[in-house]
């Protein structure tokens, strides 16, 4: 019996991660692809980003809500929902034969970013308490796991295939996470009564929305355009109005007294310091080992080379998720979130001191990996500690967003400093850019670090409720 109940565990977690890999790798194998994207579809450079940033967009704001709505109607029912609109807009994005049809499926795709939040409610509704953090942490592993795989995936595709074949494969992996989800993933048993807060997932889009949308922008637009800075000031309103109307609202989409907990305000933001590391990392290193020989450093590596460089990271994700989920399980989240961070600031650092040769980026970025492994592992267990169970879902979806948001702008912020640094007659950037952006992101997980300590050395653990 108890072997059997092992294997449920076991089957209901492959499940879950093959759905959490699938959008995972979605996040990041389009990046490579888009100037094969910009050439077939014909369109313009700002035209072909909207591929992804129309994803996080959607990603962005599809979580929380979709989180709230599996806590009331059922995880594995919404997670099923889920999964066929990624499916649905994976079809889309590989049949789309023009730029608008394209940014239409990606805008689809962009709902699986409640796989995550969902996925951590079934594990905590379902699972006995001792497996609880392991499973979590290896679902948050996928992803760092997944982003790194996506971009080893993007350069045999773009480099052997066309660019549909993305969408195809993520096509395929979803329809068999679907069938797999209704078959293995039992319904979960914790559901809270209320009614959904239309007007506050509105007041969430809008911030979220112009936040992102800013971000994403900036660069082109110019940071201190009339555009950038209306947009900046449009989320700020927005998000003050939808504090006040959540404060006053009968059935809230995010309780804000849980957001004001110490445990979730001070892990949700070293959950936006990491992203941005890790997003940067995703930038800048496949574009700093693809640097022609004029340069002078780099390795005029091919698109699939520069991927293999990620692939350390990867793979050491995959160890760093269930081993931080094992040790928080047994001494607090907060040390492994502590460990996670300082590593990934020491890889960033090493990287920015020593990159003239493969194997100091090897084994940089498989440090790197180690680190974010335990750090992504580790906030996702501390806010499932922090709160009660009828608020998991919103309460991790939340975490998630700021995940994204900040690797939206680790992303932006290390581009800026890079393209600040140009070779005088090219568009080729300086090795100084690359060495500036490696220490800010080292600086920045410093901060993330500074922030865990602000965590209570043990946050609240509930129990597992019963079937």
């Amino acid at each position: 019996m108890e072997e059997h109940a092992r294997q449920h565990y076991g089957v209901t977690l492959a499940v879950l991660a093959t759905a959490a890999l699938a959008y995972a790798v979605s996040q990041t194998m389009v990046a490579p692809a888009l100037p094969a994207i910009q050439k077939d579809l014909h369109t313009t450079t700002t035209g072909v980003t909207w591929v992804l940033t129309i994803y996080l967009l959607t990603a962005s704001i599809a979580t929380p809500v979709l989180g709230r709505l599996g806590d009331m109607f059922g995880k594995e029912h919404v997670l099923v929902l889920v999964l066929v609109m990624f499916a649905l807009g994976s079809l889309v994005a590989a049949l789309s034969h023009s730029i608008g049809l394209l940014v239409a499926g990606r805008a689809i795709q962009g709902f699986a970013g409640a796989v995550f939040p969902l996925s951590f409610g079934i594990i905590r509704d379902e699972f006995p308490r001792e497996r609880v953090a392991q499973g979590i942490g290896l679902i948050s592993a996928t992803f760092g796991i997944g982003g790194g795989i996506g971009l080893v995936l993007a350069g045999i595709v773009v480099d052997h295939l066309s660019y549909e074949w993305i969408f195809w494969i993520a096509f395929i992996v979803t329809l068999f996470a679907i069938v797999c989800t209704i078959k293995f993933v039992p319904e979960s048993p914790v559901k809270v009564p209320a009614k959904i807060d239309w007007i506050g997932a509105a007041l969430l889009s809008v911030g979220l929305g112009t936040l992102l949308l800013a971000i994403s922008e900036g660069p082109r637009w110019g940071w201190d355009s009339a555009r950038i800075m209306g947009l900046f000031a449009a989320s700020l309103v927005a998000f003050a109005v939808w504090v006040r109307f959540e404060l006053h609202v009968p059935d809230p989409l995010v309780d804000m007294r849980m957001m004001r907990r110490r445990p979730v305000w001070a892990t949700n933001l070293a959950a936006l310091l990491v992203g941005f590391g890790m997003f940067g990392s995703f930038i800048l290193i496949p574009q700093f080992v693809q640097a022609p020989p004029i340069a002078g450093y780099g390795f005029n590596a091919t698109v699939t080379e520069a991927g293999l460089i990620l692939l350390p990271s990867t793979a050491v994700m995959l160890f760093a998720g269930p081993v931080a989920g094992w040790l928080g399980g047994r001494l607090g989240s907060r040390l492994p979130l502590l460990i996670g961070t300082l590593l990934a600031a020491a890889a960033f650092a090493l990287i920015g001191l020593a990159h003239d040769h493969r194997w100091e980026l090897y084994i940089g970025t498989a440090l790197m990996g180690a680190g974010i492994g335990f750090a992504f592992a580790a906030m996702a267990n501390l806010i499932v500690e922090a709160v009660d169970p009828t608020e998991t879902g919103v309460a991790t979806g939340m975490n998630t967003i700021m995940r994204t948001v900040g690797g939206s702008l680790g992303a932006q912020v290390s581009a800026t400093i890079v393209s600040a640094h140009v070779l005088a007659g090219t568009h080729i950037a300086k090795e100084s850019g690359y060495t500036a952006a490696f220490f800010l992101s080292s600086a920045v997980l410093l901060l993330a670090f500074g922030a865990t300590l602000i965590v209570p050395v043990r946050a609240r653990v509930h129990t597992r409720v019963p079937a």
